[in-house]
């Protein structure tokens, strides 16, 4: 595992961990997490570094070793796809595969739908219609979550939220603004995106809307389900497999 910080759109230090060799895999985490949490700690990027690909896995601005600036200038609208592209280009990537989980797979979605990020094929986890057309409300919801962190009791539905900011130590400061810079965020025009994608979510994970009706409205894509809620679904095994069988195929 090797670690590197890349500017951002605006300088801003991301940090990039990488392990393997082989074909560039670009993966974006979720909001709370982190490279970390999401591709390292449960063994998914080792299995793709196993058969062959070199796991790229930045961590998003306001995330894990990346950049948190507290001030509101660090986040313009879609200043996450702003920094994707930065990435890409940092990286020199020019023939790559692209995954996201959740808000990486929005993240992922809205580079490839609006900014020209061109992706052999991609790969949309934790993901479906909900999460894409009907984006505020959920950001609604987290933005509750922080501005309630500490006080929200075990039978609230935001309590496990409030859990898993805690256990990732977020800067809800910085989490508060970037959630703030995309509220009004859409995205409207999914005919660019034509490459193969799959559709990769858990059977019991709804948190973002259908990821079938999602696969359905894109011009290329297919549902694939595997074990798991939007939470446990990282650490299964059938993750990485299912990461790996469609880059391979």
């Amino acid at each position: 595992m090797t670690t590197e910080f890349l500017p951002g759109f605006d300088g801003a230090p991301l940090a990039v961990h990488r392990l393997g060799q082989g074909r560039p895999v670009l993966l974006l985490h979720g909001l709370f997490s982190s490279a970390e949490v999401n591709w390292i700690k449960y063994g998914t990027a080792r299995r793709i570094a196993e058969a062959g690909f070199a796991a790229i896995m930045p961590d998003l601005r306001a995330h894990g070793q990346s950049a948190a600036p507290h001030d509101p200038a660090a986040y313009p609208a879609d200043v996450l796809v702003r920094d994707l592209v930065a990435l890409v280009d940092g990286l020199g990537l020019t023939d790559f595969d692209l995954c996201g989980f959740s808000l990486g797979a929005r993240t992922a979605l809205k580079g490839v739908a609006e900014a020209g990020v061109a992706p052999r094929r991609l790969i949309l986890s934790g993901m479906g219609l909900a999460g894409i057309r009907g984006w505020s409300g959920r950001i609604g919801f987290f933005l509750d979550a922080i501005a309630r962190f500490g006080t929200i009791p075990r039978e609230d539905p935001a309590y496990f939220a409030q859990a898993f900011m805690k256990s990732t130590g977020t800067d809800l400061v910085a989490t508060r603004l970037l959630l703030e810079s995309f509220a009004q965020a859409r995205v409207d025009d999914l005919s660019a995106v034509t490459m193969p994608t799959l559709l990769l979510c858990g059977t019991e994970d709804d948190d973002n809307g259908s990821a079938e009706d999602l696969a359905a409205i894109l011009p290329n894509a297919r549902y694939a389900p595997m074990p798991g809620t939007h939470m446990t679904s990282v650490t299964k095994r059938e993750f990485g497999e299912g990461i790996v069988s469609f880059l391979s195929d």
